[in-house]
């Protein structure tokens, strides 16, 4: 279905045309005095320099065309050239009929559809998830989502830390702790076990333990660096304990994932790109992009236009080892090969900006991709911070692990099922709990912009009140109980046909469902999940205002009965299916 704004301005802009002006005067925009009219149109401000006429005469023509146009009930023109517009309740009526009958409530459906690549997540083997996982992972899972539901074909991929020094420092440590294993013996290059030698309880002691003592011993650290070394020139014995250390960890990330409801559809890291390196490294030097400075090979990646100095993309250190730079630049070699995507996205900390900005450039003039066949794209994020304003952190100042921050947030939902339980089980509340309490924590972070800081603040985000995640299942477990309550009063009722909108809050909530089309397009285009919240948040609102002016049980006609009991079922069906989008659900009851 076509957006409804988009509609609108393809019947003004053809009122324009046929006044005698330029059809792109006729962009029309949600009214920003809703008190004074549904849409607008400024095109005649606009129009008064190009046709040196003064804008009220070019409004007044436009409107006069648009006189008999049956979409709209108020078309009038405003000093000194504004164009309100009304549309006419039966056309309201009609648009919310299609969106009803829609499967996908009106989203317009991409044509053609592109190839998408979301990197997002950034987890470390052998490291637990704690809270600066967590907003790459919920705003990636939404932005890949979105972009699904536009009929994208999207592939997410969290790209593992899992080729560093972080995994020559386990070995170093299994060593010490366990000597007698043959991964450690040079002499032996295959039959090793099965099963791992230790669990990731074991492995999240062992790498804190062993980053904490190479900052102090050198030669720790300098081992760790050798055992590096030999795992990425190929020692079986160590491929063989990396291997177990990446399982290990990855099925531990799958189930903390999914606790988030974040699933990936490949698991990459960086060291599934170390073969492209060298090929790519070539290509460089042959085709002069890459150049040697102070014993480094790099590439400019200056523009004329910078007004900062942006250093150069640094493809190997001195010393010929490859770093992130040059890892981020082959995984882009490999998803061009492997998806050959329109679009990469990267969803990562907005400190790592200028890194970014280096490997895009350096990408782009070393011929990886090229920009108009393969968009890179940032999502930089800002952190998530307690009540401080610093990062947030446990109370003995660690960092906090992400299962017991989602385990703290479900108790306190948890407490305030409770108090007003009303027979339900202690499954059943605890189910309520973490639903909700998954909703307050992904609610709470992608209703602000990505880039920006935010306070995480448990009482805020549990609140059922406000603009919060819980008011949004509030406000939908609502409508299921009314719904529940007609069909169980009424179960012969035909329902399916919405009547036009008469009273102002009917209106209100009909011009809204309207707009869901362009939230979602909006939230894709702008890789900003947060327009989608700000969509449902003013829905709900809407919502609840109606409901206030109108007794759905208690209305006496029964033709407008179904009409509301329908309204509501598609309100229902668009906040179930924008939460579904931002990764969560809501609950039959609260």
């Amino acid at each position: 279905m076509k957006k409804v704004i988009d509609q609108i301005t393809e019947v003004v802009s053809e009122a324009f045309e046929i006044a005698g002006y330029d059809p792109a005067l006729g962009k029309c925009t949600v009214s920003n005095r809703p008190d004074l009219c549904q849409y607008q149109c400024n095109g005649a401000m606009a129009g008064a320099k190009l046709y040196h006429k003064a804008p009220f005469m070019i409004a007044q023509q436009v409107v006069d065309v648009l006189g008999a146009e049956s979409m709209f009930s108020k078309v009038e023109m405003v000093r000194p050239g504004f164009i309100n517009l009304d549309l006419n309740p039966d056309y309201l009526g009609g648009l919310l009929n299609e969106l009803e009958q829609d499967p996908d409530c009106g989203v317009e459906k991409a044509d053609p559809p592109l190839s998408i690549v979301v990197d997002y997540g950034g987890p470390n083997v052998a490291k637990p998830l704690h809270v600066g996982h967590l907003r790459p992972a919920i705003i990636g899972e939404a932005v890949k989502r979105i972009a699904r539901f536009m009929g994208h074909n999207v592939v997410g991929d969290p790209h593992l830390g899992d080729w560093g020094l972080q995994i020559g420092l386990i070995i170093v440590e299994l060593q010490r702790r366990q000597p007698e294993l043959p991964y450690f013996d040079a002499q032996i290059t295959d039959g090793y076990p099965g099963e791992p030698p230790f669990t990731i309880t074991d492995l999240e002691e062992i790498y804190p333990y062993a980053s904490k003592v190479s900052k102090t011993d050198e030669s720790y650290k300098e081992a760790a660096r050798q055992a590096t070394y030999e795992l990425q020139q190929g020692r079986p014995g160590y491929r063989a304990l990396w291997k177990h250390i990446l399982n290990v960890s990855v099925n531990d990330l799958k189930k903390n994932y999914e606790k988030l409801d974040v699933d990936f559809d490949i698991w990459m890291g960086e060291s599934d790109c170390q073969d492209l390196i060298q090929p790519m490294v070539d290509k460089m030097k042959a085709d002069g992009h890459a150049y040697l400075s102070n014993g480094a090979l790099v590439v400019d990646v200056q523009e004329e236009s910078d007004t900062r100095e942006v250093p150069p993309c640094m493809v190997l250190k001195s010393d010929g080892a490859a770093q992130y730079e040059t890892t981020d630049l082959a995984t882009i070699v490999q998803r061009k090969a492997d998806f050959d995507p329109d679009r990469i996205i990267y969803v990562v900390d907005k400190r790592q900006e200028m890194h970014f900005v280096r490997v895009f450039r350096c990408a782009y003039k070393t011929g990886l991709v090229t920009k108009d066949k393969c968009s890179l794209e940032f999502v930089g994020f800002g952190t998530m911070n307690g009540k401080d304003g610093k990062p947030f952190k446990t109370r003995d100042g660690g960092v906090m692990r992400l299962e017991y921050l989602l385990g703290s947030v479900s108790d306190a939902i948890y407490q305030k099922v409770k108090s007003n339980a009303g027979g339900m089980s202690e499954a059943e509340m605890r189910e309520i709990a973490d639903k909700v309490g998954l909703a307050a924590i992904k609610y709470g972070d992608l209703s602000n912009q990505p880039y920006k800081d935010y306070i995480f603040d448990v009482e805020r985000f549990t609140a059922f009140e406000g603009n919060t995640g819980p008011y949004i299942m509030y406000s939908m477990v609502r409508i299921k109980s009314i719904l529940s309550k007609f069909m169980a009063a009424c179960p012969n009722t035909k329902l399916g046909h919405i009547l036009p909108p008469e009273s102002q809050k009917e209106t209100d909530l009909a011009l809204i469902l309207c707009r869901f089309n362009e939230a979602v397009y909006e939230a894709y285009t702008q890789n900003a999940p947060n327009r989608l919240c700000h969509y449902i948040y003013e829905l709900a609102n809407s919502l609840n205002q109606f409901y206030g002016e109108h007794n759905i049980m208690k209305e006496p006609d029964p033709e407008k009965q179904a009409s509301y009991v329908t309204l509501i079922r598609l309100v229902l069906r668009v906040l179930e299916t924008s939460i579904q989008l931002l990764g969560f659900t809501a609950p039959d009851r609260m």
